[in-house]
């Protein structure tokens, strides 16, 4: 039987301190959406009403059983039009499901991560251009963080930057009608960078070192120092011209990157799926994320996904799972793990066994595998 965890009203003071018994059980009531009546409830405190659904990300939602579908969909490189035809979904529709979805993926992988364990942390950073709208006049910047070993994507999110390269007239003409109509393109790849590399300065905030691996780009190194102050650095740079196989020493990130290309319509060249504006394609670079850390293996020999071999999960979560419960009250959200809805997300994590350890991390170096 559902219990709620705490009043959903953020101005009552059961919302940060609840108490055994806050709340009385109110009835329930029958959704068209759902064969089971859902249960009410009534803050003893502030008085309001709310049920169980209040609780789940599917809240308000009119086609609920539609949603798991739509994020395995996106998250295999399908664009909103083909979706909407599978689903049977208006287009507009599938649009407010898909940001909806990339709202709530957000908050489930800053929720679910925890510290790294172990006294080094190993990194890979890499950035990789895409477009808006048009690819000569509104290009994009991806930078790309991930955990060198377990191929964890700790970061990722798209920046503006200015176009470069060979000018014709004709292009010139372009970027000019684009900059009357957006306004001056900026560059914030920098800040982008800073706010990336925060993120994974915050999972080694225990380690006492820390191996980045990245090209020779001349703003790294800077970045790098101030993001993880206070610990040894070693940054490892290649040449990007090396050949891009195996045995390149940033295959790892080169590997998902391809990886990302393929699942990620938006982030083809040359596709019809561009997103039209940037904010879009974050939502899909966390929808991405969630499925590539929380749902599918690191690779297809192993048995782990990459936030199961980190300890952050005890075991693989399915999409069902990862849309169930809302995510917006940080560390005091429902786990996404407990069907009865009676567990934190502060209290999920487990750690790697002795035969996951070994099993899984076999290639310390990060080296590919097919997927």
């Amino acid at each position: 039987m559902f219990t709620p965890p705490f009043c959903p009203n953020r101005s009552c003071p059961q919302h940060t301190s609840p108490g055994v018994r806050f709340f009385a059980r109110h009835g329930h009531y029958r959704s068209k959406c759902r064969p089971h009546p859902v249960p009410r409830f009534y803050c003893k405190t502030c008085r309001r009403g709310f049920s169980r659904q209040t609780f789940r990300a599917d809240y308000r939602d009119h086609r609920p059983h539609l949603n798991a579908a739509l994020f395995l969909l996106i998250a295999s490189g399908v664009g909103i039009r083909q979706s909407s035809r599978t689903l049977k979904l208006s287009r507009r529709c599938t649009e407010l499901k898909l940001r909806k979805l990339g709202r709530h993926a957000r908050r489930l992988n800053l929720n679910l991560r925890r510290r790294l364990e172990g006294p080094t942390a190993r990194f890979h950073l890499d950035e990789f251009e895409t477009y808006e709208v048009e690819r000569n006049t509104r290009p994009l910047s991806v930078p790309v963080l991930i955990e060198s070993v377990t191929r964890y994507i700790v970061w990722a999110e798209a920046a503006p930057i200015r176009a470069r390269g060979r000018m014709s007239k004709k292009r010139r003409a372009a970027i000019e009608r684009a900059d009357r109509l957006h306004g001056p393109r900026k560059d914030t790849s920098r800040r982008s960078l800073e706010r990336t590399l925060a993120r994974g300065s915050d999972l080694a905030k225990t380690a006492s070192a820390v191996v980045l691996s990245s090209d020779e780009k001349s703003s790294y190194p800077g970045l790098a120092k101030r993001a993880f102050d206070g610990r040894k650095l070693i940054h490892r740079k290649t040449n990007s011209r090396v050949v891009r196989d195996t045995r390149n020493p940033l295959f790892a990130i080169n590997h998902e990157e391809a990886i990302m290309r393929d699942l990620m319509g938006r982030v083809r060249r040359d596709s019809w799926l561009v997103s039209k504006k940037r904010r879009y394609l974050d939502h899909g670079l966390q929808i991405h994320m969630a499925y590539r850390n929380l749902v599918r293996r690191r690779f297809n020999r192993d048995v782990a996904s990459p936030a199961q071999l980190l300890g952050f999960v005890p075991r693989r979560l399915t999409p069902q799972e990862c849309l169930s419960w809302r995510q917006d009250h940080g560390m005091r959200s429902i786990s996404p793990l407990s069907s009865r809805g009676n567990a934190r997300v502060s209290l999920e994590g487990a750690r790697p066994t002795a035969h996951t350890h070994a099993s899984q991390f076999r290639n310390l170096g990060g080296g590919g595998g097919r997927t």
